[in-house]
């Protein structure tokens, strides 16, 4: 017996529906931008705005309950624990939220005959060498955050069903706490940064994130279990070139003062990652090849110059006034 996904209308002209998870976020904050040509945006997070459901993913009842009210068509997961650091001290509240949960999300997806995207990160791997990641390299987290989001990637494998794993690396965007904003704070009240260059990868924003993730799903032309059972497994997913978090810093300064943003910082000093212990060890080679989404959708990424370009400037003016 097959389940279709019902709708919020009916007839020929009938939206599918899609659930998005952690609107909240910085991609998915973008999401429900991108994601609204293509169906009902039925928009949930753990601490939800106006208008919003809600969804906890470290309460697994109530998500699989959520799940099959909504009955959508297509299950849009960018909620994550994302707290590098303090997974050390929280290994079961990151393994609750990145490890059971999407396993849980693609059970209850297969059950409504869903398709589910998910998001994962550059930190399932061990950070060796100098070449490019791909998706069918060996796997080896330096800590309790990449081993939770593996072993989500697990999970969701396991369960089968129609299903995407996108791979991503040093995100930030416009919305919600990151790398960018920091940095501009700490320049506007500093004379001298010391700033991390033996780490490797590619900044990537949330908003190209989000717009590629809907040009995926814009693919599938409503069939997302259909199209997305085909293509189904994990992709790599970040803007393209390579930098470390020093020359990302010196981008990010340079284009802030462009805008007029007056910063007090002169020497942005670079260093290596011991000169800056943190408890969870960060991989040094973030670098991933995003050769497989490219051949499967026909969509390449822009350099990670050109995404800080589009992204800066609605930053600067949205936290900043610039």
């Amino acid at each position: 017996m097959s389940i279709t996904p019902t709708s919020s209308r009916s007839g020929p002209a009938a939206r599918p529906r899609i659930l998005l998870l952690g609107a909240q976020g910085q991609v998915g904050w973008e999401l429900r931008r991108s994601l609204r040509p293509l169906g009902e945006v039925v928009a949930a997070a753990r601490s939800p705005q106006a208008g919003d459901r809600t969804a906890d993913l470290a309460d697994h009842k109530s998500l699989a309950a959520l799940v099959h009210e909504v009955r959508p068509a297509v299950i849009v997961n960018a909620a994550a624990y994302t707290l590098v650091d303090q997974a050390e001290k929280e290994p079961a509240a990151a393994m609750a939220i990145n490890a059971e949960a999407p396993g849980i999300l693609q059970a209850a997806a297969n059950a409504v005959g869903a398709a589910l995207v998910h998001f994962s990160t550059d930190y399932v791997f061990d950070g060796s060498g100098t070449a490019p990641w791909k998706e069918t390299d060996a796997v080896g987290p330096l800590g309790i955050y990449g081993a939770s989001k593996l072993a989500g990637e697990q999970a969701i494998a396991a369960a089968g069903g129609a299903h995407l794993i996108l791979r991503t690396s040093w995100v930030y965007g416009i919305h919600g706490a990151n790398f960018v904003k920091k940095i501009i704070a700490l320049a506007r009240d500093r004379e001298q940064l010391r700033i991390v260059a033996d780490q490797h990868g590619a900044p990537t924003s949330a908003r190209f994130l989000a717009d590629v993730t809907a040009q995926i799903l814009a693919q599938a032309q409503g069939d997302f279990a259909g199209v997305l059972q085909d293509k189904r497994g994990v992709y790599h997913l970040s803007c393209a070139g390579v930098t470390t978090w020093h020359g990302f810093t010196e981008a990010i300064v340079a284009r802030a003062r462009r805008a007029g943003m007056a910063l007090k910082v002169g020497a942005i000093e670079p260093i290596p990652s011991s000169a800056f212990p943190t408890p969870a060890r960060r991989p040094l080679n973030s670098r991933l090849c995003c050769r497989k989404l490219e051949d499967a959708f026909h969509l390449f990424a822009p350099s990670w110059e050109e995404a800080l370009d589009d992204s800066l400037p609605l930053l600067l003016k949205q936290e900043f006034g610039v």
